[in-house]
């Protein structure tokens, strides 16, 4: 299934949610135009500030080995593994970060985003502690923005592009539905990655814990509404 749209308008001009794809596509042209070939240069931008499990010593350790180790945690959420990694993550941050931005405010937003995003990445740390594969992508915090949206507009409608074998429809699939079926699926491939933590290439556990991530962000960092007082 593949979002086109939502059916829930935000009522300010999502500012943040355009930064931050504007911010993952010139990184990705940063990575294709940097070595002798785009793959060159994708690989050794990953090497450098992707997350190496092996590498990331525990949080424990933080007061001896200082922040810099902990640092590809965020550089990993902007670099991608080619072109169509990119445009399947920022086609789910456009479709459903918006309303996110809209009902948490732009500066906690920023904050959400960043945030789940180190969360899904060290849970995958977590997950496969010897791996020395370079994790990249947005994958995480992109993960965290369904998770809010989960919660939060679990009434809205998401025009869905369906794959039915060798048929292909469009949609009106019910939010909850949705996300839900998505999170399901990265719960399954991910309990089945755990045997093999050096054979699968993609993040599933970054996917389930940024969206259990987002969840939990939204509840903590949604602005309190007032309650009207009675004069």
């Amino acid at each position: 299934m593949i979002p086109l749209r939502d059916t829930i308008r935000s009522r300010r001009f999502p500012w943040i949610t355009v930064l931050l794809i504007a911010l993952n596509v010139y990184v990705f042209f940063v990575q294709w135009t940097t070595g002798p070939t785009p793959e060159a240069g994708i690989a050794a931008l990953a090497q450098r500030y992707g997350v190496v499990p092996a590498a990331i010593p525990p949080l424990g350790m933080l007061p001896q080995v200082g922040i810099a180790p902990y640092l590809p945690l965020v550089t990993a959420m902007f670099l991608h593994g080619s072109l169509l990694h990119l445009l399947g993550n920022m086609l789910f941050l456009w479709v459903f970060g918006d309303n996110v931005e809209d009902r948490l405010g732009r500066g906690r937003f920023l904050v959400f985003y960043l945030l789940t995003g180190v969360v899904g990445n060290y849970v995958h740390v977590l997950a496969n502690p010897s791996s020395t594969i370079p994790t990249i992508g947005a994958s995480g915090a992109v993960a965290g923005v369904l998770g809010a949206y989960f919660l939060a507009f679990p009434r809205s409608r998401i025009i869905t592009l369906i794959f039915l074998f060798i048929f292909i429809t469009v949609a009106e699939v019910p939010a909850w539905v949705f996300l839900l079926v998505w999170f399901g699926l990265q719960v399954l491939n991910g309990l089945a990655a755990l045997g093999a933590p050096n054979v699968s290439l993609v993040a599933w556990w970054a996917h389930i814990a940024g969206f259990v991530a987002g969840a939990a962000a939204l509840l903590l960092l949604s602005p309190r509404r007032r309650e009207p007082r009675w004069l």
